[in-house]
């Protein structure tokens, strides 16, 4: 790894271009403020201004939205996973055929959405909010809005196309004919939409005041080590046979929290699938552990993703801790491989890994010929 294929890969919080006529609602006042951001992969966006940071196919997309207080993203539908990770701000997140339930998210906090619900959001906080968004699979399939939504657009001159392109007749765009155009979705289809209740949301919401931190990796007792994880979603890099992610079901990708104490390190290691490192709070830096040499600096709100197949190591640098969402494509378990010098020095401290791949007590893992 060179360092201008490491840097190539990190998308600094400055790197980031918004788009504020991504949607067929950005004319609607109280939405027309809204700023879009497609970070890695260009999710749901229907306009062509889009600029995508990082095209390159990770199995799940990453993005980014940015409202002032007041602000709505109108209800809409998703045909694959949608999580929110709240960076900043108050928000109010509503779903529901008319919107009629609410949660509210601050800071650290992270929804996941049920797909084949209408959803939307508002900043009900006093600042300007940032919320972070991951988005299933690499074709998202676009989003349907909420016919009432498609039917005020109309008013000012903005329909879809077919083909996810979003039509602005103020700028010269022709009006397609009905075939050629997503419609309102019909009343009695908008009725039967499953209804999603309170406590299932709840269910689907890890707070920043209930994630649970343990030791994540086989050198995390290690002195200068110290790495914690804490699962979010799905079978993530954990080596912690304790940890259980509070949402389950398959998203296409697994979500959890690494924490960093300062100046602490974890690896080096080896992921076999792409991994995503969106930076929350603190610096932190990667290194390729490959003879190359490419260190990269990584700030709160940066993204960066890391190839498959690469050895890296993770330190917090400052004298603060670091805390960054881990997203790792694919619902399957994932395994770090740690490097052989941290896997020795970890059993020479009385850790091992049992044949699980989770961390144990060495002297209690058998030695016996058939283990292979």
């Amino acid at each position: 790894m060179t360092q201008d294929l490491a840097e190539a890969r990190h998308v600094k919080r400055e790197d980031y271009v918004s788009c504020t006529v991504a949607f067929i609602d950005c004319k609607k006042p109280g939405s027309h403020l809204k700023e879009n951001y497609s970070i890695i992969g260009p999710g749901v966006t229907s306009s062509d201004d889009q600029v995508i940071n990082l095209p390159e196919a990770h199995g799940f997309n990453i993005g980014a939205a940015a409202m002032p207080n007041g602000i709505t993203n109108n209800l809409h539908i998703h045909f694959t996973a949608e999580v929110f990770i709240v960076q900043a701000g108050e928000w109010t997140f509503r779903w529901g055929s008319n919107g009629e339930n609410e949660i509210k998210g601050t800071a650290g906090d992270i929804v996941s959405v049920p797909t084949w619900i209408f959803r939307g959001f508002t900043n009900t906080g006093p600042d300007d909010g940032w919320l972070f968004t991951i988005l299933g699979g690499d074709n998202t399939g676009g989003v349907i809005f909420h016919p009432e939504i498609i039917r005020e657009a109309a008013d000012y001159g903005l329909y879809i196309s077919s083909d996810n392109r979003l039509i602005d007749t103020s700028r010269g765009d022709a009006v397609p004919d009905e075939s050629g155009r997503i419609p309102p979705m019909p009343d009695e289809d908008v009725a039967a939409l499953r209804e999603v209740g309170r406590d299932e949301m709840m269910s689907r919401i890890v707070a920043k005041n209930a994630r649970d931190f343990k030791p994540g990796f086989i050198d995390s007792g290690l002195p200068g080590r110290g790495a914690e994880l804490a699962p979010v979603i799905g079978h993530g890099i954990t080596q912690n046979r304790e940890h259980a992610a509070p949402i389950t079901n398959p998203h296409g990708f697994s979500a959890e929290w690494l924490r960093l104490p300062a100046g602490g390190t974890v690896g080096p290691f080896t992921l076999d699938e792409k991994m995503v490192l969106m930076g929350h709070e603190g610096r932190m830096c990667i290194e390729y552990v490959d003879g190359g040499g490419a260190t990269v600096e990584v700030n709160a709100w940066d993204t960066y993703s890391v190839p498959a197949s690469r050895q890296i190591q993770i330190t917090a640098l400052d004298d603060v801790t670091v805390e960054a969402l881990l997203v790792v494509t694919g619902d399957h378990r994932k395994r770090p491989a740690f490097k052989a010098e941290v896997i020795a020095e970890a059993l020479d401290a009385g850790q091992g890994l049992d044949a699980g791949g989770f961390v144990a007590k060495a002297s209690l893992l058998p030695t016996y010929g058939r283990a292979s």
